[in-house]
C-alpha cells in the first residue's frame, strides 16, 4: 500500500509524513494513452494515497499531484536519513507511527522536513511541466517573457505555498498544545524552503557580453534546507502552553532567552523547532526505533555516543573498487578491479 499519515486527532491540518508504510517506487506510468485514459489513471493513483475526503478531492482535480506527492514523500524520507546517518536515532521507518505520537524533538523535525519536502516538490513540479494547473514563477518583477524567450523556467513557490495552505487546511485549533507544537513545525519547515529561494541570472550578448541578462527564482537544494533543518533540531526548543491575557487565549512559551528566570517565558521564533517532551536514549530497541546495536560507527568521531557505553566491534573486510580508469577510443571508460582493506566498527549489543 501507499499511504500518507496524519496523525490521529489531527486530521487534514499537517503535512504528509512518512510513517514506514509507504512504497517508496514509482507509480505506474501513465504512458502514451489517451487523456481520458491518463486522467483515469491519475484519479487511481490518489486513490491509493490515505487521504482526507477534501485531500482527495484537491488530488484528483490536480493531474500530476499524486506524482509529485510520491516525490516529495521520497524527498523527505532520504534527507532525514542523511541529516541522522550518525545520530543515535537514524531517521529509520521503524517505529515512524509510534514515534509521530509523541511530541519528541524527532517528530518535530519530521513536521518540518516533510511540510518542507511537499513545498519543494510542488515548486519544481511546477517549473518542470509535471502539473497541469501551473507553470514557472509568475513573479512581476522577473521579466517572465523575456525568461520564457531563453529557455528559462522559475522554480513556482508562491503556487506551492498557496496550493499548500489549501490542501494542509490548517485551521484554528484552540487549546490543544501538541496540535499548535505541528503546525508551529509545519511552518518552519515551509519557512526553510521560502528561505533558500535565490534570484539566479544569465547573461546573453557576444562573446559572453552581458547586454542582455534574464533572471529568475530558484529554490536551494534540498540538501541545503536539510541542512538548516538539522541545525534547527540541535537547537530545538522544549515549549509548553500560556494564556496571553491581552488576546485570550493560548500561545506557545519556552524559556527566556538569555535568562535563567522560568517566570518570564518567551514565545519561540518563527524558525523555532519545539517539542514538549524529552526523547528517548535510543540506545535499546524500543517501540520507537531498533536501537543501535550492529550500527556502524567512526572510532574517532561518534562510536562512543552511537554505541551508548556498551562498546564496538573491530572487523577487516577487503572491498572492490574501479581503479586506473582510462577513456577509451571511442566514448567509453575502461577501468580495472582493485581491493583494499577496510576496517568497520559496529556498536556491540
Amino acid at each position: 500500500k501507499r499511504f500518507f499519515f496524519l496523525p490521529i486527532g489531527l486530521v487534514c491540518c499537517f503535512p504528509l509524513v512518512l510513517t514506514g508504510k509507504e512504497a517508496l517506487t514509482h507509480f505506474p506510468s501513465l504512458g502514451p494513452s489517451t487523456s481520458s485514459a491518463q486522467g483515469k489513471v491519475h484519479v487511481k493513483q490518489c486513490d491509493l494515497l490515505k487521504l482526507s475526503r477534501k485531500q482527495k478531492r484537491l488530488c484528483r482535480r490536480e493531474p500530476g499531484l499524486a506524482e509529485t506527492l510520491r516525490d516529495a514523500i521520497r524527498l523527505g524520507v532520504m534527507e532525514c536519513q542523511y541529516q541522522f546517518r550518525s545520530e543515535r536515532w537514524n531517521c529509520s521507518l521503524e517505529g515512524r507511527t509510534s514515534l509521530l505520537k509523541r511530541g519528541f524533538k524527532e517528530t518535530a523535525f519530521l513536521y518540518a522536513v516533510s511540510s518542507a519536502a511537499l513545498t519543494h516538490s510542488l515548486a519544481r513540479a511546477c517549473s518542470a511541466g509535471r502539473m497541469e494547473r501551473c507553470t514557472c514563477d509568475d513573479s512581476p518583477d522577473l521579466e517572465n517573457r523575456k525568461a520564457w524567450q531563453w529557455g528559462v523556467c522559475g522554480d513556482n513557490l508562491k503556487y506551492s505555498t498557496k496550493f499548500l495552505k489549501k490542501f494542509l487546511g490548517q485551521k484554528r485549533i484552540g487549546k490543544d498544545l501538541r496540535a499548535k507544537v505541528d503546525i508551529h513545525n509545519t511552518n518552519v519547515g515551509i519557512k526553510a524552503v521560502k528561505n533558500g529561494l535565490k534570484t539566479t541570472c544569465k547573461c546573453h550578448g557576444v562573446s559572453g557580453s552581458c547586454a542582455v541578462r534574464t533572471c529568475w527564482k530558484q529554490l536551494s537544494p534540498f540538501h541545503e534546507i536539510g541542512r538548516l533543518l538539522k541545525l534547527r533540531y540541535d537547537d530545538a526548543v522544549k515549549v509548553f502552553s500560556t494564556t496571553n491575557d491581552a488576546v485570550g487565549h493560548s500561545e506557545l512559551a519556552g524559556p527566556q532567552r538569555h535568562s535563567h528566570s522560568p517566570k518570564h517565558p518567551a514565545s519561540p521564533r518563527s524558525t523555532d523547532l519545539v517539542y514538549v517532551e524529552d526523547s528517548p536514549s535510543f540506545c535499546r530497541p524500543s517501540k520507537y526505533s531498533l536501537g543501535t546495536a550492529g550500527r556502524t560507527c567512526s572510532r574517532e568521531g561518534n562510536c562512543d555516543s552511537m554505541c551508548c557505553g556498551r562498546g564496538y566491534n573491530t572487523q577487516s573486510r577487503l572491498v572492490t573498487f574501479s581503479c586506473h580508469c582510462q577513456v577509451q577510443w571511442c566514448c567509453y571508460v575502461e577501468c580495472q578491479q582493485c581491493m583494499q582493506e577496510e576496517v568497520v566498527y559496529s556498536c556491540k549489543q
